[in-house]
């Protein structure tokens, strides 16, 4: 196996979960960290073994023989990095969103096209073994047909006046704060399980805090800031209820939420058919609930010898063998290194699911500015 070279853009918490994946990765070596935090990058760098760090993340187009670069920078340099990436002939893996902007993100994927390399986006619950496994059921017919689709993504590290990140401010993080950030993990988790596109939202977003204390030092993602802070007016919403129309006529619904006291990351979906449901909690990811009106229901405990085959690989333990969050980037990144390899389209979300994530976010703006449905290219 031939050793590939790869560099990560940013050091939040993205940036730090990236580089532990990595490092559990074989044949990958990561050359290079790049970040305008000087101490950040040198703590991140060392504890991956990286000979280079820089403080300007155009530095790392210099590097000739790294193959792929990890985009972790926050949401208003997307496009613009991935866009010197791929112009400079590099494998992208890119954080969410693909870009801020539509017309950005189609301009991506036009370029992702044309230069011929792997280009993802990290939708990171796809990855789980149960995920898999509630997908193949849903394609071999066992829930019947599928008439709703619901459950919601719920955190509480903004639940204060006090909690702050550079997610808040429209200006960094975007238009759209909650749904673009969990929401879209949500509604890309629901289209890959169900295989139905999500058509037609109608949203209403609300916002608990108008002003909100932005400290000195901002915070970083699930932490806290500090130093004096000031009191600035919030644009971006706090949560979001979006009920949702999915091809082929099934309905569903969505409650997004960082203000929800005591979750944590709770997000949960349940897929309702015909003749059975399953449900899937990404704060107990490995239990499947299979639910039944004929009969007893059922928790289905992660096992390999119990999933479907194309669910298999994403298992790397036996049965009573916890996998969890961390795993599901190591299961994201080993498709897009063995693609990288050995050449071929890598099973993992592309720009072209990334785009579709942008439109959705700006179909619910645009459904809750006019309090009506709003179809979704």
């Amino acid at each position: 196996m031939r050793t590939v070279k790869a560099a990560i853009i940013g050091t939040g918490f993205m940036g730090e979960t990236h580089a532990e994946a990595l490092r559990r990765l074989p044949g990958v070596e990561v050359v290079a960290v790049a970040s305008h935090r000087w101490e950040r990058a040198e703590a991140l760098a060392a504890r991956v073994g990286a000979a280079h760090i820089f403080d300007d993340w155009r530095r790392v187009l210099d590097l000739d023989d790294v193959e792929v670069v990890h985009n972790c920078t926050p949401n208003a340099l997307h496009y613009e990095v991935n866009r010197a990436l791929l112009e400079a002939g590099r494998h992208v893996v890119a954080e969410k969103p693909l870009t801020v902007d539509v017309a950005e993100a189609e301009a991506l994927v036009a370029l992702a096209a044309s230069a011929g390399v792997v280009a993802t986006v990290n939708f990171n619950y796809r990855f789980y073994p149960l995920v898999q496994h509630a997908r193949a059921l849903v394609a071999d017919g066992e829930l019947g047909d599928i008439h709703l689709v619901h459950g919601h993504y719920a955190q509480d590290w903004l639940l204060n006046a006090d909690d702050y990140n550079w997610r808040v401010d429209a200006d960094t993080g975007g238009a759209s704060r909650a749904f673009a950030d969990i929401g879209s993990h949500w509604c890309d988790l629901v289209q890959f399980v169900t295989g139905r596109r999500i058509t037609r939202v109608f949203a209403d977003l609300f916002r608990v805090h108008e002003t909100r204390r932005r400290p000195a030092e901002t915070a970083e993602t699930f932490r806290s800031g500090g130093g004096a802070a000031d009191d600035v007016p919030v644009t971006t919403e706090d949560g979001a209820n979006v009920l949702l129309q999915f091809e082929g006529g099934g309905r569903g619904a969505v409650t997004i939420s960082q203000v929800s006291a005591g979750r944590k990351n709770h997000e949960w979906f349940e897929v309702d058919g015909s003749r059975r449901a399953l449900a899937w909690n990404q704060e107990r990811p490995n239990e499947l609930w299979l639910g039944r009106r004929d009969g007893p229901n059922e928790v289905l405990t992660k096992d390999p010898a119990l999933l479907a085959a194309s669910a298999r690989p994403y298992a790397h333990y036996p049965g009573g063998h916890p996998e969890g969050y961390p795993d599901g980037f190591k299961n994201h990144f080993l498709a897009v290194y063995r693609a990288v390899r050995d050449g071929g389209v890598p099973d993992a979300p592309t720009f072209a699911d990334g785009l579709r994530a942008v439109r959705l976010v700006e179909a619910v703006l645009e459904s809750h500015r006019r309090q009506a449905w709003a179809d979704v290219p």
